[in-house]
């Protein structure tokens, strides 16, 4: 039974009433947010807050120190103030006192449970639990630990709530705006344990309603909640959020045309051509009715070789860089955009880190353009003439890009490179990737945060599976140099130009092929105001606004 629901029961039923399908016509009264979630979601705990699918809800339900706005740029949430210590390593943030956690059973309910510095030590602390077992437990890698072995995450006072790293660390204000760093209430949590995930309490805009999983899942408007907007009034404007679960996309996108549905993210085969153009623009007969948002989306979509020879096979062309140059230069990246994608989508003409980042730069980063005379030369020059005595190459892929790298097999076939593709699932190719058995694959890398270096690290020596993230198992000790220094550097400008450098330094080694930097597509209905669309694809509902329902 969900604990959450006996203050409010009757409050409850009303807005169950309200929300199901035995009174539509109550809907009409409120200002519901309708979307679909055709994965599903795993858990509402914000210690497990990874993937799209979880990151949505969880960005209603909770609030963490700081947050990033639509720019990108770091600002307060909790924490109205902070300061960063001379030599870059004590974090200190002084705490508003207005923030409340959404009513629970195990609060008093004629007094809201304020938050305090104390719940942050707490939080924290539970991300790094190995019982807890945190997928997030990585972004604290960098907090300094005293001989014990405990956090450096201090509560001075009620207010007050500091952190001390190891060393400099200039992207942690970034990290700290993840889910992860989300503040929960210790009573909560120990009274539902593991079935916190189902009974979530945080600070949100939106809290909890009721779960019918792969069913329905209702949030609603937080009365207490501490944000207002330019002219006072307090935030969220809807009345609440509801989330179904159709996993078939052509049903949801049925539910969508029909006005089931308020929002649509992403672009699916079944339903590109109909609500696009080949050139990606919106299709006009749909542009009375319907909206179209696109901006930057922080997610490189590349592929990747493995430079790791784990059968001694001296004869392993892939291990042989002017090869892998040769596969950057062989495919027409605008042209695979336009057709394939429905222009949806930038390029991956420059290097590693996308389009969005504020390191990313065309004019010093120069990646690989379509020339197919230049990878001609290259498999001369690195003794396949031609493509004569070249051994096919495999290409691990999943089937959602079939389309895309059957393309570049047509592409390289033309200059004397055979790919076969071996079509996996994704998660199994997944799996094989982190442990090093696939010597060419697809990957993507969507941002944790909006730091040049989240993309680099994957290149980073000291970041080989288990550990990290460096599924290429790239190892070059002047790069892993030039990587540390830039993370001595506190000015924003002077570390993004050692990143620039870093980056042309991987397009030159060629461990990857970048395809493209994805882009944000968004459609909702012409009800639909106020949806801002930052470059991390997060879904903030908080100056939403639905017409016709006021």
């Amino acid at each position: 039974m969900n604990h959450n629901w006996r203050p409010f029961s009757l409050f409850c039923l009303s807005i169950i009433l309200l929300i199901g399908c035995a009174r539509k016509s109550g809907e009409d009264d409120k200002a519901i947010f309708k979307y679909n979630e055709s994965v599903g979601i795993q858990s509402l705990d914000p210690a497990y807050a990874s993937g799209q699918a979880a990151l949505w809800p969880c960005n209603m339900l909770y609030n963490g120190l700081v947050d990033l706005d639509v720019n990108l740029q770091v600002i307060p949430m909790i924490a109205k103030s902070w300061s960063i210590s001379e030599d870059g390593k004590t974090y200190t943030f002084l705490l508003r006192n207005d923030i409340f956690f959404h009513q629970n059973s195990q609060f008093d309910f004629k007094k809201p449970r304020k938050v305090t510095a104390h719940d942050f030590v707490y939080s924290l602390n539970r991300i790094l639990d190995p019982e807890v077992a945190s997928p997030g437990a990585w972004i604290f890698a960098q907090v300094d630990r005293d001989s014990k072995g405990k956090p450096s995450f201090t509560a001075l006072n009620d207010s007050v709530f500091e952190i001390r790293l190891k060393a400099p660390f200039p992207p942690f204000l970034s990290i700290l705006a993840m889910k992860y760093c989300s503040v929960v209430p210790k009573e909560v949590v120990e009274y539902y344990g593991k079935e916190f995930r189902k009974h979530p309490v945080g600070t949100g805009p939106f809290q909890f309603q009721m779960w019918e999983e792969g069913i329905k899942l209702v949030l609603r408007k937080n009365p207490l909640y501490f944000e207002k907007d330019e002219k006072g009034v307090q935030l969220p404007y809807l009345d609440g959020v509801a989330i179904s679960f159709i996993i078939d996309k052509q049903a949801m996108f049925m539910e969508f045309m029909k006005g089931n549905l308020d929002f649509m993210s992403g672009i699916d085969p079944c339903y590109k051509d109909a609500l696009l153009t080949k050139e990606g623009k919106h299709n006009p007969k749909y542009q009375k009715k319907i909206q179209l948002q696109t901006g930057p989306y922080l997610n490189t979509e590349y592929l990747g070789f493995l430079l790791l020879d784990k059968n001694n096979d001296k004869n392993n062309p892939l291990l042989i860089k002017e090869v892998r140059q040769a596969i950057n230069y062989g495919f027409d990246r605008e042209k695979m955009i336009r057709y394939l994608r429905n222009g949806i989508g930038y390029a991956g003409n420059s290097g590693f880190v996308p389009k969005g980042i504020p390191s990313y730069d065309t004019s010093r980063v120069k990646g690989y353009h379509y020339d197919p005379i230049k990878a001609a030369e290259l498999l001369k020059k690195a003794g396949f003439p031609g493509g004569k005595g070249l051994p096919p190459i495999q290409l691990s892929v999943s089937a959602a890009y079939l389309d895309l790298t059957q393309y570049i097999q047509h592409e390289l076939s033309k200059i004397g490179i055979t790919l076969k593709l071996d079509v996996q699932q994704a998660a199994q190719q997944r799996q094989m990737m982190r442990n090093y058995q696939l010597p060419f694959f697809r990957g993507s890398w969507i941002a944790d945060y909006p730091d040049g270096e989240n993309y680099l690290s994957l290149f980073y020596s000291k970041n080989f599976q288990p550990q990290g993230s460096n599924y290429t198992h790239y190892e070059n000790p002047t790069f892993d140099q030039i990587f540390e220094k830039s993370q001595q550097i506190i000015d924003e400008k002077e570390r993004n130009n050692y990143y620039t450098h870093l980056d042309s330094m991987l397009m030159e080694e060629a461990p990857v092929v970048v395809l493209f930097y994805d882009q944000i597509i968004r459609f909702t209905q012409k009800s639909i105001n106020g949806l801002d669309m930052p470059p991390t694809n997060m879904l903030n509902l908080k100056k939403v606004q639905k017409k016709g329902t006021f």
